[in-house]
């Protein structure tokens, strides 16, 4: 419990390496996570060549964290190796829809969030990269993925160089609902965010972008239509590339 309720988002590491053996220990407890019908249809690329780091960092939008860790790990949706399997069975897989996709995703995330959750265990720090999902057509060539296997997430790993402060989060009535979906009307709205939007973070950050709230930088600055859009097409060709569009 202590583990999961301190979590941070670290951005700076340490140059320490991660003992091997501490490292398989992470990724076997993600490997342990729990995915559809126990299929495991996920990969995990690591990535600790320093060389390979500085390229897979520029699609990473130059983020450094990305080259200082001592190990970034690739989370891929991946039907590949189980529809070789299927055929080495002389079973016909029929996994190349938009739904085994959505399969593949969650495995692969939910075995990252065991990853995560191990890592922070034994005194690691982990940052979770949005975009993976935004530059999947040049992580693919980068790491040679065939077709099935989709980029959905990274993980950058290693020992801690900073102690931020706890990220804040929704109190629990704004998220959790009893028996049935209980909509939100304005009044809700307003307190669930009022928190939120009285830190003095979020009062920076305002003065900072020259807007009048919080909500005005996620859509104006942070995750504007056009690039939803623009991110949502090119996705949408990257899975349909790898053989996950097949809906007939």
């Amino acid at each position: 419990m202590q583990t999961l309720l301190e979590h941070r988002s670290i951005r700076k590491f340490k140059k320490t390496e991660i003992d091997e053996n501490i490292l398989n220990q992470i990724l076997n407890a993600g490997c342990r996570a729990s995915t559809t019908g126990n299929m495991q249809v996920y990969s995990i690329i690591i990535t600790k060549d320093e060389k390979r780091k500085e390229e897979l960092c520029k699609f990473h939008f130059g983020q450094t964290m990305v080259k200082e860790a001592p190990v970034v790990l690739t989370f891929c949706a991946d039907f590949n190796r189980f529809n070789k399997w299927c055929k080495l069975r002389k079973a016909e897989p029929g996994y190349d829809n938009f739904l085994s996709f959505m399969t593949a995703s969650i495995d692969a995330l939910l075995a990252a969030q065991n990853v995560a959750i191990a890592a922070e265990s034994y005194g690691l720090g982990i940052c979770y990269l949005g975009t993976t999902i935004y530059m999947a057509d040049k992580i693919i060539e980068f790491l040679e993925c065939p077709e099935g296997v989709v980029p959905i997430t990274t993980i950058v790993l290693g020992y801690p160089d900073e102690n931020p402060d706890l990220t804040d989060r929704l109190p629990l009535n704004g998220i959790i609902h009893y028996e049935k979906y209980k909509d939100y009307d304005n009044e809700s709205v307003e307190s669930i965010y009022k928190e939120k939007e009285s830190l003095p973070l979020t009062k920076k950050l305002i003065h900072e972008n020259q807007l009048e709230n919080l909500a005005q930088i996620f859509v104006q600055k942070r995750y504007t239509k056009k690039d939803n859009i623009n991110f949502s097409n090119s996705f949408l060709q990257v899975i349909e590339k790898m053989k996950f569009m097949n809906n007939k």
